[in-house]
């Protein structure tokens, strides 16, 4: 019984169209073959799997084709079907990785001053270069600078930064990059069709996430999927053998979060004890991703970055070996949280909408016009509407019953006119400074209702209070001379404050003699009356 090839030989490239995801690179390759501008010593660095060797020994067959140099070889004649094979004897592969040291080294020179044994051209391909020691990379300097004319160097590491800048400086360096999602898609689902396997999409997906831009190691992902599936390569059985998540699994597991359903999630997180936790953190951020780019109305960007932010931070959490139970555990609770943070955010939103909302000005009636024939006309009883004083007074008091008593009990509506809101304030002692302190508040319900262009204007108290004056209480006299109040107070930061208690001057108040107040008849029966023993005469301003 014969065995079969494994997918990442059996299907290796043997031409530059063949290459999958460097098409610049073959493109410079091929230019410079046809052209005959070519250097002596070439550089190949990258991610595994992603297409260095293959290109070399294309490049090398290349070279040394019968028709060559060519960016087209014929894969017909001696050379190129030794190539293909492996076994040109003038194309000399090399794994510095167990050949590292400088005796490896020396042999390598010495086969380079010998021409080649049928071609034109003897090829030196030096894999993982970067595995050779130090005195085996100076052994080579000299050489790799000026090679015979009949020798090319074509070197390949997956770590170009541990080289030497000596050897960089001696080639020509093409960077190869990760192959790209789709390229790799693609790719499995034109050897999955050349094999006559069945084959789901989504499966193939995840076998190109799993492979993290190497071709080589999907390939050999893919390889096992066949033999697991059965023959059929599905979501499920790609999932299983590779110890990941089930896509609807995730699905239902983000319904539960944004139903918040705990019960759900505590179920669903007992089952997720089988799994490997910065696993779930992997497959929940590949999830998030792919909601993004299909647009789901449930996941907008807004949510996804906050649920991106908690799955990020959990990473740091791994590297303190947390338990990572509890963390999946914490992940999914702070998403529940993230979505009530949504909901103020909406809040917040309308509140502004209302902010920035001002009430248009009472327009004057329509003229009715009168039909020529005869109709009933029904004068609808108008709905009893709170006046915009009336919504201002129950803002407050919602928002604190204290300072709404205060508010009613002690300011009273005078007019609104051009865009100024005029109200008498005779509040005192705590009231005064209460509604003080909560002046901010008043103000913004106050631009809520009549327009946020509303200035206030607060007039001082117009009422006269007559009291007893009680016994061996301070005796208080009118000034000689009324002192003149403000006309106004626009947006007055002592609110509801009759007189002038920040805002005038104090050379404005008219010096008495207290020692003369004294000396009248009222007080001096008042004192006897009530046999006062101390008499202070203030100054009220």
């Amino acid at each position: 019984m014969g065995t079969s090839e494994v997918l990442a030989l059996k299907y290796r490239p043997r031409r530059f169209e063949e290459l999958i995801g460097q098409e610049s690179i073959s493109q410079t390759l091929s230019l410079a073959l046809d052209s005959g501008r070519l250097s002596h010593a070439y550089l190949f660095s990258g991610l595994r799997g992603s297409g260095k060797t293959s290109t070399a020994r294309i490049f090398a067959k290349s070279l040394i084709c019968e028709n060559g140099p060519t960016s087209a070889p014929c894969d017909v004649c001696s050379h190129c079907v030794m190539a293909n094979e492996g076994r040109h004897i003038d194309i000399i592969e090399m794994d510095a990785a167990s050949s590292r040291k400088i005796d490896d080294i020396r042999d390598l020179i010495e086969h380079t001053k010998y021409r080649p044994a049928s071609a034109n051209i003897k090829i030196f391909i030096i894999d993982e270069v970067h595995m050779l020691t130090k005195e085996a990379h100076n052994a080579l300097l000299k050489t790799l600078e000026e090679p015979p004319e009949y020798v090319k160097f074509i070197l390949a590491t997956t770590d170009p930064l541990k080289l030497p800048p000596t050897i960089l400086s001696r080639t020509q360096h093409f960077r190869f990059k990760r192959i790209s999602h789709p390229n790799i898609v693609h790719h499995l689902s034109h050897i999955l069709h050349l094999e006559n396997i069945e084959y789901q999409a989504e499966a193939l997906d995840i076998l190109a996430r799993s492979g993290s831009g190497s071709l080589r190691d999907t390939l050999t992902l893919m390889d096992q999927a066949i033999i697991y599936s059965k023959g059929f390569v599905d979501v499920k059985t790609v999932a299983d053998m590779l110890g990941l998540l089930d896509p609807d699994y995730i699905s239902r597991l983000f319904d539960a979060i944004f139903a918040k359903d705990r019960p759900s999630l505590i179920q669903m997180l007992q089952e997720l004890e089988a799994y490997e936790s910065e696993m779930v953190v992997d497959e929940l951020i590949a999830y998030l991703k792919e909601r993004l780019y299909e647009g789901d109305h449930r996941f907008s960007p807004l949510v996804i970055e906050r649920f991106f932010r908690i799955l990020s931070d959990a990473k740091t959490l791994f590297a303190i070996n947390a338990d990572g139970g509890f963390v999946v555990s914490l992940i999914l609770f702070k998403m529940i949280e993230a979505l009530k943070i949504k909901e103020i955010d909406e809040m917040i939103e309308s509140l502004e909408s209302r902010i920035s909302h001002t009430p248009p000005k009472a327009s004057p009636p329509a003229a009715i016009s009168v039909s020529e024939t005869p109709s009933i006309h029904v004068t609808p009883t108008p709905p009893a509407v709170k006046s915009s004083f009336e919504q201002l007074c129950e803002r407050i008091s919602d928002r604190s019953s204290e300072l709404g008593i205060s508010f009613k009990n002690n300011v009273t509506f005078l007019s609104f006119d051009n865009e100024t809101l005029t109200w008498e304030s005779c509040a005192e002692g705590e009231d005064k400074e209460l509604l003080k302190n909560s002046f901010g508040i008043i103000r913004q319900f106050v631009r809520e209702i009549y327009g946020i262009d509303t200035q206030i204007k607060s007039q001082g108290c117009t009422k006269s209070a007559e009291e007893p004056t009680p016994p061996n209480v301070e005796i208080v006299l009118p000034e000689e001379e009324s002192i003149p109040e403000p006309a106004s107070m626009v947006e007055e930061a002592e609110i509801g404050v009759g007189s002038c208690v920040s805002a005038c001057d104090e050379t404005s108040v008219k010096e008495f003699d207290g020692s003369d107040v004294l000396k009248e008849p009222m007080i001096q029966k008042a004192a006897e009356l009530f046999e006062a023993t101390k008499i202070t005469v203030q100054s009220k301003v």
